[in-house]
């Protein structure tokens, strides 16, 4: 992999370690936008990832089996659609660092945050409490206050959230595990982020987990922006659930299926949850009885049977990840983002901050940036960028946000948007 001794903010550096980087080819295997007949420069893998090449005719395929089988799809073909979600299954544990039995393909994110907790969140007049950012995603905070409220309690009171303690707008490990022993007594769920979204900062999971545990709660994370993105172990950090999104560095399209995650050791559990047919041990699943019997692990929480066509793109996405392997991903992703950050601090140290923590070890491949100076600069920047063909994303209130994403990232686009940035800061002089 690419070493970052010898950094050279030069062109000829950046396309050398791209002519010596053995993912490059990777890279063909997905649909490049063009912008007057040039690819765009595309750090928007954490909102929408890339269309992989071979999504189409897996699509195809399905349709195909739609057309000529009809309802014997679910029986023949080569991957018949009864089992369609577990074709999925070995892949998405490898990617999250867990047992193929505490993984499903499943809904979407927030659905299954609802779904999950309302077995892993058990408020008690002694015990109601959820613990979350304050910063978090809209969607947690609405699912978490539509929680609280739906048990009879008064988000005021027990709705626990985070402050940033550092001037750049992250947490502190110390802030985290500071609340979690003050006010851990009363709390029942431990909600919190793999990578926070705004400023790209990836939490210690093991250690939040061990000390909410400790006090007693419940420990579920959202991984909307860590799958596919950083190193998870989640079986070894040994929380109780996870839940995700598939569109981002997972490149399964827009609205694609979510995915969650259950701990082995509630694979048998006897938590309320909400129960539907596909939930049921696959064995009497067509018995068509009464009495709802869980499938052991992850999959019990299935309400329905699989997309199949939503889920072709996953399976597609997540056999390219196997072929490039994860770690490697990984060592890329260090070298693609230090590479981006080195050339900002080399060049752009007088226009933009980085707010994203500068240890590889506590970030993945995004860099949130602000712009030094007024909102209006920030916008104005942005929009320069998409105009010059350079794809990144806007968070509010002023955060610029770009993602160079390892399987089809090259360093020449590290550096085009570096220039493109210095070409705008001296066009405003």
């Amino acid at each position: 992999m690419i070493e970052l001794n010898h950094l050279d903010a030069g062109a000829e550096w950046a396309l050398t370690a791209d002519a010596a980087d053995p993912l490059g080819s990777f890279r063909n295997e997905f649909h490049i936008p063009q912008q007057e007949g040039r690819d765009i420069a595309y750090f928007c893998g954490n909102s929408l990832g890339l269309q992989p090449r071979a999504v189409r005719q897996a699509v195809i395929d399905e349709l195909d089996y739609w057309a000529e089988l009809a309802v014997e799809g679910h029986f023949r073909g080569r991957l018949p659609w009864m089992d369609y979600h577990e074709f999925v299954r070995d892949d998405l544990a490898s990617i999250v660092g867990a047992k193929p039995i505490e993984v499903v393909a499943m809904n979407s994110l927030s659905v299954n945050l609802h779904l999950l907790m309302v077995s892993f969140y058990q408020p008690t007049a002694e015990r109601p409490a959820i613990l979350i950012e304050k910063s978090a995603f809209p969607s947690d905070r609405y699912a978490v206050e539509a929680q609280v409220r739906f048990h009879g309690y008064d988000p005021a009171d027990a709705l626990i959230e985070l402050e940033p303690d550092q001037a750049d707008g992250t947490l502190s490990d110390a802030a985290i595990l500071d609340a979690i022993g003050q006010h851990g007594s009363r709390v029942a769920l431990v909600l919190l982020p793999g990578v926070q979204y705004l400023t790209g900062q990836a939490l210690d999971l093991p250690a939040i987990t061990q000390a909410a545990h400790a006090r007693g709660c419940m420990v579920g994370f959202d991984l909307a922006h860590a799958v596919g993105n950083i190193d998870l172990n989640l079986h070894d950090a040994g929380c109780d659930f996870a839940v995700w999104c598939s569109y981002k560095y997972l490149n399964s399209g827009p609205g694609a299926v979510g995915g969650a995650f259950v701990h082995e050791r509630h694979a048998h559990t006897t938590r309320p949850r909400f129960a539907g047919w596909w939930g049921h041990e696959k064995a009497t699943r067509f018995a068509m009885g009464p009495e709802f019997k869980p499938t052991p692990g992850a999959d019990g929480w299935q309400l329905s049977n699989p997309p199949i066509l939503a889920l072709a793109p996953l399976r597609i996405s997540l056999e390219v990840f196997k072929r490039a392997g994860f770690a490697a991903l990984r060592d890329k992703s260090r070298a693609l983002t230090g590479y981006l950050e080195w050339l900002i601090g080399q060049r752009l140290a007088d226009v933009l901050d980085v707010v994203t923590p500068k240890e590889p070890s506590r970030r993945g491949c995004q860099l949130s940036l602000r712009v030094k100076g007024p909102r209006d600069s920030g916008r104005s920047l942005f929009e320069h960028l998409q105009g010059d063909g350079i794809v990144v994303d806007w968070r509010e209130p002023d955060v610029i946000r770009a993602a160079p994403t390892p399987l089809y990232s090259r360093f020449v686009d590290c550096r085009r948007l570096v220039e493109s940035v210095a070409q705008w800061h001296s066009s405003r002089k």
